[in-house]
């Protein structure tokens, strides 16, 4: 009933707020929550990369860590570096022990092993929250809930912030602000950390019991002037709110809606976001909110974090799960930061989840970018951050100008400007089971039990098309490569396999047909004379004609081909169990790795 009700405020909201001076979407684009991908078109050129894999049985695969719930990331770039900072607890959400690591890279893709920042809390035995009876017994500890990862301050300093919140039970909440308090360390340049402080405790708990000292504490002024400043700012505060006493002074608006995000409008108006895609305008830099939040209309978000920032052609972009569920990952774009016009696609792959949790979310969800103040990052693309699963760690790196469209024919040789062709492919890469380019190659590496490799190209959309490609297979004997042509919706109109059984094989209905014989190490060149029309495609390969062949599925233009080192997924779906209870078999396994290279590329309109 109560979800009910909140249904109906939040569609009446939405009505609401077509009066006001809101942001809204008024594009026609859907996701369709039957797929990953939910239907949408790629951004040309993304890049998704993994920078955390967890292991429970092995933690030195995921740098000595082996928390398997880990979420919430936040992302800055300072001191021409990458910092990403995320939060973990050892099996599931609300269940401790809470900590939170930070990971870096220099170029966005090469990530460092986490390294701890804010340790695991224990809670004071005898702790407990007004309205309840239990308490917390000697072995509970706290569980990291920020909603704020980093803050630059005006004398250059890089603070990084936490906060330690109390669940007493698996279903309490920790952002009830009734927990411990938020802490404060620096970043330095060197790499090193400051000590850690507390910059503001919850009037529950007694701050003589704290285990770090009050900020005001620290020797270093230019540290203390830092946490000062952060606290003067009403955009800054207002990410708190969740944690924060319900009547904290510092906080602008103290109705804890979740997850706050804001950029500013050419004119110095803020919008600001919270989940559901609730919305406000504020006039005064978060002082005060023109109106109430209510629902963005034409807006589609559960209960997942939206983030939206000004990109570096001046427009603007929010990256949220457009659905009730936390997949796909899409972006819409607007000129003016209020009236947004398209929904396109930024990661829409589901990975297995390895091991069950308490509140663990299938999909790509979470995102945030890097906060106006926080740095701008050299090559003007957009760079967000998520969990999938809350279970490992991406970023993505979203070109700009964002678009979907490719207009002209591609020819792609990766012995010639290898990196600028690199960056036009999109590409979904595990630390397991990597796209990379390697020796004048694109080349898809896969040892990963649960996930591939994933290389797509868009193409000028085309009823008629000669596609040819170049591919250099390191095994025959274990492995798969699954080539497909692609629809405008993601739908797969025809699939090639270089198999594990050491055979070229095309997708022919139920079935899968017999091309040639491939040998590891020996170079492929296979050309593709396809048309819609007729459902069809001429195979050649090495110049031998291998005749004419049907789709497996009729599509009404091919915009894309995909290479991918796995079987197509479909779990979960919309009818999955909300909550996965089970760590799947061999969760920590590895599989021998298969790799290949995919030299060059070309695709051209035929009239």
């Amino acid at each position: 009933m109560r979800a009910a009700i909140l249904g109906i405020t939040l569609l009446c909201a939405s009505y609401g707020a077509m009066a006001q001076d809101t942001m809204k979407y008024v594009g026609k684009t859907l996701s369709n929550v039957d797929y990953h991908h939910g239907q949408l078109k790629p951004v040309v050129g993304t890049h998704n990369i993994q920078t955390f894999r967890a292991s429970r049985a092995y933690p030195e695969r995921a740098g000595g860590h082996d928390f398997t719930y880990n979420h919430q990331p936040f992302l800055a770039y300072w001191n021409e570096t990458y910092y990403l900072q995320f939060l973990g607890n050892p099996v599931g959400e609300h269940i401790g022990k809470g900590k939170s690591v930070l990971q870096t890279s220099k170029d966005g893709y090469n990530w460092s092993d986490p390294v701890e920042l804010f340790p695991p809390y224990p809670v004071p035995e005898g702790f407990s929250k007004p309205g309840r009876t239990d308490k917390a017994g000697k072995d509970l500890y706290a569980i990291m809930h920020q909603r704020m990862g980093f803050y630059t301050a005006k004398n250059g300093k890089l603070l990084t912030i936490g906060y330690y919140g109390v669940a007493l039970d698996a279903k309490d909440s920790p952002n009830d602000g009734h927990g411990v308090g938020r802490v404060v360390r620096e970043i330095k340049k060197d790499g090193s950390f400051g000590p850690i402080y507390f910059i503001r405790f919850n009037s529950s708990f007694d701050q003589k019991l704290a285990i770090y000292p009050l900020y005001t504490k620290s020797k270093d002024k230019a540290f203390v002037q830092a946490c000062k400043e952060l606290m003067e700012q009403p955009l800054q505060m207002q990410q708190w709110v969740e944690e924060a006493d319900r009547d904290d002074p510092l906080i602008p608006y103290n109705r804890p809606l979740k997850a706050f995000a804001y950029y500013t409008l050419d004119n110095g108006d803020v919008v600001g976001m919270w989940k559901h895609a609730l919305t406000s305008v504020s006039k005064d830099k978060g002082k005060t909110w023109a109106y109430n939040p209510l629902r963005a209309p034409g807006f589609v978000n559960s209960n997942a974090k939206i983030w939206g920032q000004r990109t570096s052609d001046n427009r603007f972009a929010t990256v949220y799960n457009p659905s009730e569920f936390r997949w796909p990952l899409a972006v819409s774009t607007s000129n003016d930061g209020l009236t947004y016009t398209d929904l396109l696609l930024i990661n829409g792959e589901i990975t297995t989840m390895r091991y069950g949790g308490n509140y663990k979310s299938y999909g790509p969800q979470y995102p945030r970018g890097i906060q106006e103040g926080n740095g701008v990052p050299p090559d003007g693309n957009m760079w967000v951050t998520y969990s999938i699963n809350k279970e490992d760690m991406w970023v993505s790196k979203v070109p700009v100008p964002i678009t979907a469209v490719v207009k002209d024919n591609v020819h792609d040789d990766f012995s010639k400007n290898a990196t600028e062709i690199f960056n036009q492919w999109n590409i979904y890469s595990p630390l397991w089971a990597s796209a990379k380019l390697e020796d004048d190659a694109l080349m898809l590496r896969d040892r990963d039990k649960f996930d591939y490799a994933k290389a797509e190209r868009v193409i000028a959309s085309s009823e008629k098309v000669k596609i040819a490609f170049t591919v250099i297979p390191q095994q025959a004997d274990h492995g798969s490569l699954q080539i497909e042509l692609v629809n405008d919706l993601g739908q797969a109109a025809a699939r090639m396999v270089f198999d594990a059984d050491g055979q070229i094989k095309n997708k022919a209905g139920y079935r899968m047909s017999g091309l040639q014989p491939y040998d590891a190490g020996k170079t492929y060149h296979i050309e593709l004379t396809v048309d819609v029309q007729t459902r069809s495609y001429q195979v050649n390969i090495n110049g031998t004609e291998k005749g004419t062949r049907l789709f497996f599925q009729p599509v009404s233009e091919i915009s894309r081909v995909s290479f991918r080192t796995g079987d197509v997924r479909r779990y979960p779906d919309a009818d999955t169990p909300t909550d996965q209870d089970f760590d799947v078999e061999d969760a920590d396994g590895v599989d021998k790795e298969a790799a290949y290279g995919i030299t060059s590329f070309s695709a051209e309109t035929l009239d």
